[in-house]
């Protein structure tokens, strides 16, 4: 099966924990209201479709902000997290189709399951020490979400019977505008994760990694489906998303000194700190972003091409970043495209800039690089 990209789409990040030029320090910018609609409105005139609303335990309520953002721009699509465990599927399908209606059929939904257990056992999630049955879950909830979403938006009550949730005669309205439903964004590397991700997503995201291990994840995805089929007649197909970090200057030299630039209030003591914290996790992304760094540290942390690990010890999550020239780095993502990833969510320090930076010098040539090869850009 090809799993060649034939649209694709670029989305930014909300940094609804602060912002700043530097990671590992008190963080400059403290996060507002205001703050969130200016790096919002600078990524929709930047040309990104949509952006991520993060869901740490730092962070402000993802699904306020994402209202606050849609109701301030005029495409823009928030992406924001349905987090099983820690709140009931019926009531987050309600949410979700409420934020669809009210911006237009902009909802997208990123389904979180889990990440370090010290945050999901601080969020009073009993499994948090469960990584394989926090997975189990979260099928379960995914099929009350679609079961109460309903193919036809008749909004007609479904029962559930499951281990984890037992429903009788759920509802969810209105319905949303999207059809069948808002697209659903999953992640998650192990086998279990991927296996969730076969059965209900539409999009499945993975952190970026050298473009071999993207393939090769992907492979394991195609794997997964044809198996699903084999075992329930069950033909289903996905999209592949990736989330990076971005560096893009004019130069390539400077590209380089300002991704070093990022680090540069780094202590060493806090560093070592959170190379531990990031070693406690049972998340196998954040342990493949590990593997990178520690395998990358005599060469600079360069895993590739215009391809950086240098952040993924302080920053964690999907810290690698694409760094060099507009050229290079539009060269970069389109052996992605190749490689069959259709979705990219970029960041970079500080957001409001970087996507205007970004918007300036990127995203018009990858753009047009795209459509010289007859590839939709999503609008």
């Amino acid at each position: 099966m090809s799993t060649a990209a034939q649209s694709v789409e670029f989305g930014w990040f909300i940094p609804t924990n602060g912002d700043g030029r530097y990671i590992g320090t008190l963080l400059e910018r403290k996060p507002s209201q205001e703050y969130f609609v200016q790096v919002a409105q600078a990524a929709e005139k930047a040309g990104y479709e949509f952006t991520l609303i993060p869901a740490g335990g730092d962070c402000w309520d993802g699904w306020i902000v994402g209202s606050w953002v849609a109701a301030h721009t005029t495409k823009l699509k928030p992406l924001i997290a349905m987090r099983p465990g820690l709140i009931s599927p019926v009531l987050a399908a309600r949410m979700a189709s409420t934020l669809d209606q009210m911006s237009g059929g902009r909802a997208l939904i990123n389904v979180v399951t889990g990440h370090y257990p010290q945050d999901l056992k601080a969020t009073g999630d009993p499994l948090h020490g469960s990584h394989d049955e926090r997975y189990e879950r979260t099928k379960e909830f995914l099929d009350v979400v679609k079961g109460v979403w309903g193919e036809d938006g008749s909004g007609a009550g479904f029962d559930y019977e499951g281990k984890h949730y037992a429903v009788e005669g759920g509802v969810s309205k209105p319905a949303p505008v999207q059809n069948p439903h808002p697209p659903l964004y999953f992640g998650g590397s192990s086998v279990s994760g991927k296996k969730v991700a076969a059965e209900s997503a539409d999009v499945y995201l993975m952190w970026a990694e050298p473009v071999e291990w993207i393939q090769g994840q992907i492979a394991e995805m195609e794997q997964h489906l044809a198996e699903l089929k084999d075992n329930t007649g069950v033909e289903r197909t996905l999209r592949y998303g990736i989330r990076a970090q971005l560096v893009v200057r004019e130069t390539e030299e400077e590209a380089w000194a300002a991704a070093w630039n990022i680090l540069s209030k780094v202590e060493p003591d806090q560093l070592k700190s959170q190379e531990k914290l990031h070693a406690k996790t049972d998340a196998t992304n954040q342990k493949r972003q590990m593997d990178l760094y520690e395998q990358s540290k005599e060469q600079d942390y360069i895993i590739g091409p215009n391809l950086w690990s240098g952040l993924s010890a302080v920053r964690g999550g999907g810290a690698v970043a694409f760094v060099g020239t507009p050229e290079q780095v539009s060269d970069r993502l389109l052996e992605f495209v190749d490689a069959g990833v259709s979705s990219f969510i970029l960041s970079g320090y500080p957001h409001l800039e970087e996507a205007e930076i970004s918007g300036r010098l990127l995203m018009p040539l990858v753009k047009k690089k795209l459509a010289d090869r007859s590839i939709t850009v999503s609008v």
